[in-house]
């Protein structure tokens, strides 16, 4: 069974709204005295273990010889022609909160290449899709970067990694300087919404350190088939797995890279 013969879209979306459904059920009862921690400051609940073991599950049923590269549970067959890369709820410290601000990121990658990438936010209801070479799209609707050319009225994000160590003055030095040349930064809790608003047009700039895969692969691939532009810190491809992503309109892109190759973070990076 391939892609091709499959309508893969419409059954991903079925599948990303019922547990989507199953996570805002969890989410208006849960309880934080159910977190439980992957390490400091690195929390997780049973609802992602439980959201991942049916997304899984579904992805499996549409393509059986796949292999997973996800947050939760173990990866597999990562070898294989494809290979679903999954964050069953991105933001989950959001989640744990009471933060209604968090989303079901997935992607599928063909021979290593993202095609389709999917961003789902329970609680609004958004579905933000993309497939390579076809556009990006807000439940159906055709959907663009922003056309803001100037870095002093462009709007940023960021998030602040857990594993910062002694480098976080350095971090905040860098959202600094990008502060005083934007109209200034955000950090919303949540790479893939942050990539999807970059997508968009709702944010101009996100850039972050310390990422995994399944935080960036599904946003990237929108904000590339919206008309913007992702690369690492350092202007290059390896976003994916650098631990670290800029993504842009495209018009600030090379702007912010003058900000972010003279930062100290770079030290640490390309350490």
């Amino acid at each position: 069974m391939t892609c091709e013969n499959m309508n893969l879209d419409t059954s991903l979306q079925e599948l990303l709204r019922e547990v989507g459904t199953f996570i805002k059920t969890e989410f208006e009862r849960f309880d934080y005295d159910s977190v439980q921690y992957k390490s400091e400051n690195d929390p997780f609940t049973f609802v992602d273990v439980e959201a991942e073991r049916r997304l899984r599950a579904g992805c499996e049923k549409l393509i059986p010889e796949c292999g997973f590269i996800t947050e939760e549970l173990e990866n597999s067959h990562t070898d294989r022609e494809y290979v679903w890369i999954i964050d069953p709820i991105d933001g989950t410290s959001n989640f744990t909160h009471g933060m209604p601000h968090f989303c079901i990121a997935l992607a599928l990658q063909q021979h290593g290449e993202t095609i389709m990438g999917y961003v789902y936010q329970p609680i609004t209801e958004e579905m933000f899709h993309a497939e390579k070479g076809k556009g990006a799209f807000l439940n159906g609707t055709p959907i663009k970067r922003s056309e803001r050319k100037e870095m002093k009225l462009g709007l940023a994000t960021t998030g602040f990694p857990y594993a910062i160590e002694g480098w976080v003055r350095d971090y905040l030095d860098m959202v600094f300087e990008v502060m005083e040349a934007t109209h200034g930064v955000r950090r919303f809790g949540s790479a893939a919404l942050d990539l999807a608003a970059v997508a968009s047009g709702r944010i101009d700039i996100y850039f972050e350190t310390e990422l995994k895969p399944w935080d960036a692969a599904a946003g990237a691939l929108l904000v590339q088939e919206a008309g913007g532009k992702v690369t690492d810190l350092n202007g290059g491809d390896n976003y994916l797995y650098g631990r670290q992503l800029l993504a842009t309109n495209g018009y600030l892109h090379d702007e912010m890279l003058e900000i972010t190759t003279k930062s100290k973070v770079m030290d640490y990076i390309n350490r």
